[in-house]
């Protein structure tokens, strides 16, 4: 899944303002490079990051969603908003990538009623709140716990299960322990039944431990997903195609020619 952010502010590329026509080029190296899933952003997600409202959201993302209509990739929006989500869908996504698991309203209902596939993700709080409160009893069980439930509620409204994949949210709400300690768990999300996506790409947690700087990380997400396709993760979520590609190749070679 390559990550294309529609945002003056992403932490990992901000540029100030919003290029269109780079960001369509943008993602069509992503498809050649091997993207399965384009995953298109209209607000930042980013500690800190201001919230924008969903008509400026949708401006930034239906447009390049209609571009990119038969890339060859699926599409995927990465929102909160059920105003945005009903544009997406309306705009041709095949995804809804939410890092608040469908919880603002009408948005488990707006789903029901559609055929997408749907990431639910846990997180506390917002943009601005999640990293004020990174205490957990137990993180890996009550993170479990929180998107299972949500998994469920969105079964009884009517979304089948086929549809629905799990993010633990690397970095949303969780210290370095908690970050790695979900990490280390992933097999343990996997075998709750759904498909789970994982998202370590130049994230903080990575530079905490390396010491590099958010556009020297790429090693380390490398590393990062594959512990987690080892443990049995099935998205990795990367504003690198090409080196994810290459290094699960590589991973996938090792278990197809190995013998006993």
């Amino acid at each position: 899944m390559g990550i294309i952010n529609a945002t003056p502010d992403s932490f990992s590329d901000a540029t100030g303002r919003i290029d269109f026509e780079a960001l369509y080029a943008k993602a069509m190296r992503m498809v050649e490079d091997g993207a399965d899933i384009l995953d298109i952003g209209g607000e930042s997600t980013r500690p800190g990051a201001q919230s924008v409202d969903a008509t400026v959201e949708i401006e930034r993302v239906c447009p390049l969603l209609e571009r990119l209509s038969g890339c060859g990739a699926l599409l995927s929006v990465d929102t909160q908003k059920t105003a945005v989500m009903r544009a997406a869908l309306d705009s041709g996504a095949d995804i809804i990538n939410d890092v608040s698991a469908l919880e603002d309203e009408g948005a488990i209902e707006l789903l029901a009623s559609a055929r997408a596939g749907i990431c639910l993700m846990h997180k506390r709080g917002t943009a601005q709140t999640m990293q004020r409160d990174t205490r957990y009893e137990d993180v890996t069980t009550e993170v479990l716990t929180y998107l299972l439930a949500r998994a469920k509620a969105c079964e009884a409204a009517g979304i089948e299960s086929s549809r629905i994949v799990l993010d633990y949210g690397f970095g949303f709400g969780k210290d370095l322990a908690g970050n790695f300690e979900l990490l280390g768990a992933t097999a343990k999300f996997v075998e709750a039944g759904y498909p789970v996506l994982v998202g370590f790409s130049r994230k903080s947690s990575l530079g905490e431990v390396t010491g590099r700087a958010v556009g020297e990380r790429e090693a380390a997400t490398v590393a990062a997903h594959l512990l987690a396709v080892e443990r049995g993760a099935r998205i990795v979520r990367t504003h690198n195609v090409r080196d994810a590609k290459d290094s699960i190749a590589v991973w996938e070679a090792v278990h197809r020619y190995t013998v006993g």
